[in-house]
């Protein structure tokens, strides 16, 4: 990969969706009338292609087989202008397919994911072939489809030249990998039963317990339910939390005050279109902006906000998450802070749930900085405690 401007590096799957929805409510153990399509997904590649419709170039660390799935992503990517050479092509790789069968709701009722090659060929050996290229990055996610050893190896490469790490869970499940690596991560963004699965791993002990399905708390109260876990998360050493709520918006949350999550990252990528982003953001959303919170020093104890989502025409869910950490990542390495940068995310997220596909065929600069701006002045503090 070259080297002559810093971009993110993404590493995690790169992976075929195919949705089936039924134009009507599905009976069990028969066919129902509907529509089968594929989507190009995967999360680390939803989040990398996110990155690159707002004028980014990330490089990509995956593996896909030379079958029709692996074909299409990467004649995708190539069109895109997109690097392939971190991509690992072999014909003996089965490239990660995931079947999703939607409700009538368009809400996911049931899936079947075949990503086993993303454990066995995205490989530390493989990843140590682009150390040098990490070690230019602003920043690096990774997302827990990764194997142990490949989380290990990738976040090690970076934390030697204090690149910092962001963790995507994923799911549930293999978010608790994120004990192998916490040390190293400065970033993460669980929702909230991926937040309770990665407390209690980092614990090793079932302390929290997943609130209960279509709960109708306030972010203020969902806050307080929830703190114990977020600041298990962060008492390990993650910086910020970023909580995601769904139709909620997110909790940002660290144990620095505002100045502290005010602060940017040491590279970045402000050439070109990272220019335009920064500099239309700026004015959109000013960060001498405090949010009403005095903040003398860096040293309090916690310190939490909620954005708020933005109303949508909503076409399907799927890809909204993704879409969201890919505008925040954009954001953070065209230099703008973390307030500004999940106020750019969530603004995406709109333009991904608007969409058929994971990621929107295009996104417009304009509307995001707007509803960007929008996010941004309805950002509320929901806790703010100073050391004693």
């Amino acid at each position: 990969m070259k080297h002559c401007s810093a971009e993110a590096v993404i590493i995690g799957g790169m992976v075929l969706d195919i949705h089936a929805t039924p134009s009507m409510p599905a009976n069990p153990r028969t066919t129902t009338p509907g529509r089968v399509r594929y989507f190009l997904g995967g999360v680390a590649r939803n989040i990398a292609e996110c990155m690159s419709k707002l004028g980014a170039k990330p490089d990509m660390i995956s593996a896909v087989g030379l079958d029709m799935a692996g074909n299409l992503l990467l004649e995708q990517w190539k069109s895109a202008g997109l690097s392939t050479e971190g991509i690992l092509k072999d014909s003996n790789i089965e490239t990660p397919v995931v079947c999703n069968i939607f409700d009538v709701n368009g809400e996911v009722a049931a899936g079947v994911a075949s990503v086993q090659a993303i454990e066995k060929y995205l490989t530390p050996d493989w990843i140590l072939h682009f150390k040098s290229t990490i070690h230019h990055a602003p920043l690096l996610l990774v997302d827990a489809n990764l194997s142990l050893p490949s989380l290990q190896a990738s976040s090690k490469i970076a934390a030697d030249s204090e690149c910092p790490v962001w963790f995507e869970p994923v799911s549930v499940t293999k978010s608790k990998r994120i004990t192998s690596i916490v040390k190293h991560v400065t970033y993460t963004s669980p929702n909230e039963d991926e937040l309770i699965a990665m407390a209690n791993a980092l614990l090793c002990a079932d302390a929290f317990h997943p609130l209960k399905a279509n709960h109708n708390l306030s972010p203020l109260s969902l806050f307080h339910m929830l703190k114990p876990a977020m600041l298990v998360l962060l008492e390990k050493g993650i910086k910020v939390v970023v909580l995601t709520l769904g139709s909620e918006g997110l909790i940002l949350c660290s144990k620095g005050g505002p100045s502290h999550i005010r602060s940017r990252l040491r590279k970045t990528t402000r050439s070109g279109s990272g220019e335009k982003l920064y500099e239309t953001i700026m004015q959109k959303c000013p960060p001498n902006w405090c949010f009403g919170v005095s903040d003398p020093d860096k040293s309090s104890h916690l310190f939490a906000l909620h954005f708020p989502s933005l109303p949508a025409s909503v076409v399907r869910l799927t890809g909204a998450g993704d879409c969201l950490v890919g505008g925040t990542l954009t954001s953070l390495c065209a230099g703008l802070d973390i307030m500004q940068s999940v106020s750019v995310g969530i603004a995406v997220a709109k333009a991904a749930v608007e969409a058929e596909a994971n990621v929107p065929s295009a996104i417009s600069l304009d509307a995001v900085a707007y509803d960007a701006k929008t996010v941004y002045s309805g950002a509320k503090v929901l806790f703010h405690q100073s050391k004693l």
